[in-house]
């Protein structure tokens, strides 16, 4: 087994743990390790990203946010810039719901390339996923909102990845929302 393969299955090892209780918001309760799977799986079938730390970062962006992981944590176990990927894609929790969004868009543009590239992944498949099904809880309109906010976010990410940007040009498009 080559260091990548073994590096990107102790990722998902890792992820795994620590997302293990958690459920996407759909109605059939997805387990959430399918989310940062399917965001590492678009950077590397769609994007052609073989930069393994751009991976591993996909597998573990939302550990920080949504779990009792550190940044100290990831750095310790998978390196510096694994974990500068994902501190730079990760929300700071004690704000509003809504300044967390002000400052996807407002900071979207100043991210590494690295960073862009796992939020252009992470945009793409949330908006795949709603357009797949409405969250419990969610109304048409709030989805919408959505993309019209995510729309916001990918504009300060453009010249990042052609391939993502159009498949994204492509939700946006069908939703009626200008990118």
């Amino acid at each position: 087994m080559s260091s990548d393969s073994a590096l990107l299955l102790e990722t998902v090892h890792f992820a795994a743990e620590k997302h293990k209780n958690q459920r996407r918001k759909d109605p059939e309760a997805t387990p959430y390790i399918n989310h940062p799977i399917g965001v590492a799986r678009i950077l590397s079938h769609e994007g052609g990203i073989t930069d393994i730390e751009v991976l591993q970062a996909a597998l573990l962006h939302d550990t920080v946010e949504d779990t009792d992981t550190t940044i100290t944590e990831l750095e310790a176990v998978f390196g510096q810039t694994v974990a500068r990927i994902v501190q730079e894609v990760t929300d700071d929790r004690t704000l509003t719901k809504q300044e967390r969004k002000r400052q996807q868009v407002e900071h979207a543009p100043y991210c590494s390339h690295q960073a862009k590239l796992v939020k252009l992944a992470d945009k793409l498949y949330n908006l795949r996923d709603l357009n797949r099904c409405t969250p419990s809880g969610w109304t048409e309109e709030r989805v919408q909102e959505y993309f019209v906010w995510a729309a916001q976010v990918v504009r300060g990410l453009r010249g990042t990845n052609q391939t993502l940007e159009n498949n994204l040009q492509q939700l946006f498009k069908q939703r009626g929302v200008e990118m």
